[in-house]
């Protein structure tokens, strides 16, 4: 295999390149990238259209670092909208400044700006990913961040190689207006036209048999498979035919391998996967049926299509076969149905941290804080002389505590890093449900809290060793949630179905090896418990990854204040921040 430190990794019309496996050496490095954001006509799905791009990439170019280095890279805006890009699950150690959310820690980089995004990747190691953090941009604009290890692999299999796969959605229709259409009339945003593997939507759409991606591989070798959810408004099952996964990682920490036919990935989250390529059957034709659909937990409309592509191997009939056409397609029979909750449970109920002396799970077992966060989806009466086209002629709205996030027009964390007084935001974020009633068992429909709007968030101290738990509620639809909180990790210490009860149900937490994430799915009509070193000063977004939900203002914040010594405190911004 090859020794390198570059991702190879390039969508062809039906070929993907990928990579031999390095680890970086015991020096730090630096590593700089040019992200320049521009309109590309590509055409998907029957449709030609432009779409934002980094590089005139759909996926966007590949981040590829060793553990420990100090990165950046430059974004400059070649259109004439705003933008900003989020590297998603980087912890941002006091360089908050580059985390990326617009209006939370930096104003967006106007048209003609240049903005350089530094920070040092710290204690990680693994698969995250990139994307536009405004509006819905990330629909098109996103990409995959490797983190190479500085020792080993801590599971004995050799790999082969890497294969990035990256789900996507795509809409025929300019994306761009959305959200737009959202604020406007309360509404709901028209379903996808199609689901993606690494930007190719597979032959099962309409005009796509040339779109779809498919992967050689040899036999009896061992494939590292880094997959990433980047739907903005899905979660996905995704299985191979005849073939089983080995979950090696989440959200890059490393998990306690365990064998499965098929994963549940939220939008946010990222899996680090082996697969073995050890098909032998005499009849086979080497050429196997990949898929991924939509786990389902909505009344809302979706997209409910399938998104393929196929693993070929070399040296088989498949090396010489035409693709079957999509009426002959059978796919893995060991592929969940969409409305499979009992197997969604189950999988997410086998991850665990590795906990080993080297990986150690450094979960706090006490709390200095506990706060508990009701998620709600919620309608609103239409305001006097407005068109409404939410349900009953309503304006959806979205909730946290029954706060409703509205983004300022100005950044909260250079306003808290200056100390300026503020009616842009505030810090009194009900810290407990301000209703208690029957979360999950209401009706959805006569029972409904309209939220109130604007900016709040709340703070610990440097050090807090911090409990949240999210509870879903059953306004309009019991749902599960993908919560997404940036600048730290957390630990999934539970996770149940009903009302989260204290007393009870802290006495079944996991505190030994509860896995490690950024982003969690808080089960439909249940609760998830996380608990978080709050060791990172800055300000940190808190919000639903999704995309539809946040920007009906499923989201929050809070602020992480400075601790004592120079170390635990925020770096000052850097000379090119944004202005507003």
């Amino acid at each position: 295999m090859m020794n390198t430190y570059s991702v190879l990794a390039k969508i062809l019309v039906l070929t993907f390149v990928v990579t031999s496996i390095p680890f970086c050496s015991s020096s730090n490095t630096s590593k700089r990238y040019q992200f320049n954001v521009e309109w590309k006509n590509i055409t998907r799905v029957c449709s030609t259209k432009a779409i934002l791009t980094v590089n005139g990439e759909y996926p966007g170019p590949t981040i590829a670092v060793n553990e420990g280095d100090d990165v950046e890279i430059k974004v400059t805006n070649g259109v004439s909208i705003n933008t900003t890009i989020h590297w998603h699950g980087i912890k941002q150690l006091r360089t908050g400044w580059a985390d990326g959310p617009a209006y939370v820690t930096q104003c967006p980089i106007t048209p003609g700006r240049s903005y350089t995004y530094k920070f040092t990747v710290t204690g990680q190691r693994g698969t995250l990913w990139w994307h536009a953090h405004i509006a819905w941009q990330r629909a098109t604009v996103y990409g995959a961040i490797i983190i190479y290890p500085r020792m080993p692999y801590p599971f004995a299999a050799p790999v082969e190689a890497e294969i990035p796969i990256i789900f996507g959605e795509w809409w025929n229709l300019p994306v761009e207006g959305i959200e737009d259409e959202m604020y406007k009339y309360g509404s709901g945003p028209n379903s996808s036209d199609a689901y993606t593997i690494n930007g190719l939507p597979g032959s099962l759409y309409p005009c796509s048999v040339k779109d779809t991606f498919i992967q050689t591989v040899e036999h009896d070798k061992i494939y590292m498979l880094r997959i990433i959810n980047a739907a903005l408004n899905d979660e996905l099952f995704f299985a191979i035919s005849n073939h089983t996964l080995t979950v090696v990682e989440v959200d890059a920490s490393y998990t306690k391998p365990f064998d499965t036919e098929a994963i549940m990935i939220t939008p946010g989250q990222t899996y680090t996967v082996l697969l073995n390529t050890n098909q032998h059957k005499p009849d086979s034709s080497g050429l196997f049926v990949m898929a991924a659909r939509p786990y389902l937990t909505t009344v809302f409309p979706f997209d409910n299509s399938t998104t393929i592509g196929f693993l070929k191997y070399k040296g088989s009939k498949a090396e010489h076969m035409v693709l079957p056409k999509p009426s002959n397609l059978v796919l893995p029979r060991h592929l969940p149905r969409m409305e499979d909750h009992a197997y969604a449970t189950k999988f997410v109920s086998k991850l665990r941290s590795l906990g080993t002396t080297r990986y150690p799970c450094k979960v706090p077992k006490k709390i200095d804080k506990r706060v508990v966060i009701t998620i709600s989806l919620n309608l609103q009466d239409c305001p006097a002389n407005e068109t409404c086209k939410g349900f009953n002629e309503k304006r959806y709205a979205a909730s946290m505590n029954n706060q409703s996030f509205v983004r300022p027009m100005t950044s909260i964390l250079e306003w808290h890093y200056k100390n300026y007084s503020s009616m842009q935001y505030s810090h009194d974020f009900p810290l407990q449900p301000p209703h208690v009633f029957d979360y999950t068992g209401v009706d959805p429909l006569t029972h409904n809290l309209n939220p109130n709007f604007g900016t709040k968030l709340f703070a610990v101290e440097y050090g807090t060793r911090l409990e949240i738990v999210l509870q879903d509620t059953s306004f309009l639809n019991l749902e599960n949630h993908p919560i997404h909180i940036h600048g730290h990790n957390f630990f999934v210490v539970g996770r149940g179905f009903g009302n989260f009860n204290a007393e009870k149900d802290t006495t079944q937490y996991n505190l030994v090896d509860p896995p490690e994430r950024n982003t969690v799915g808080v089960p439909m009509g249940g609760w998830a418990a996380i608990r978080i070193n709050a060791d990172n000063p800055g300000v940190w977004f808190m919000h639903c990854h999704l995309e539809e939900h946040t920007s009906w203002g499923l989201a929050s914040g809070f602020i992480v204040k400075d601790g004592v010594k120079p170390s635990q405190r925020l770096l000052p911004p850097p000379d090119d921040l944004p202005p507003c």
